[in-house]
């Protein structure tokens, strides 16, 4: 079975309405395992309280989604995988090969490099600079265009 690395920008929409929300829902039902890391998990409950803080969540709508995520890892829709050390080695590697022509922020180089060193086949991603990078490094990415 294939791995897809799930980051933040598709959580987001998995896990609170947004442009993307339908597309990433419908990941959910292709066959492939996907795998979400504590880094993840840190980088969706800020960026779900920071809908709050917007104003674009209330309270009750942002602990729905913490809940809804702790339960789909629980049931196994995602594999829940400890951040490995080498992760920062290979971001280190991907922003100097990368950075100079890509201008790639430090999260996104995070996430391809934690996809890589996990062995995902797909980076399931909704964000233009880590698709850009993803590509340079050729990971596949889903979707094909955002």
């Amino acid at each position: 079975m294939k791995t897809a690395y799930a980051d933040t920008s598709f959580l987001v929409s998995l896990y609170t309405p947004d442009g993307h929300s339908p597309r990433a829902a419908g990941a959910l039902r292709r066959e492939i395992a996907l795998v979400l890391t504590p880094f993840g998990e840190v980088e969706l409950t800020n960026a779900i309280q920071l809908r709050v803080f917007r104003e674009e969540l209330n309270a009750a709508e942002a602990a729905a989604a913490r809940r809804a995520l702790q339960e789909d890892v629980a049931s196994g829709v995602f594999s829940l995988k400890p951040l490995p050390a080498s992760v920062f080695e290979a971001a280190k590697r991907l922003a100097q090969r990368h950075t100079p022509a890509l201008g790639t922020r430090t999260l996104d180089i995070l996430h391809v490099a934690s996809a890589l060193v996990l062995g995902a086949d797909v980076l399931y991603t909704f964000d233009r600079g880590q698709r850009r990078l993803a590509r340079a490094e050729a990971l596949r990415v889903w979707p094909e265009t955002a």
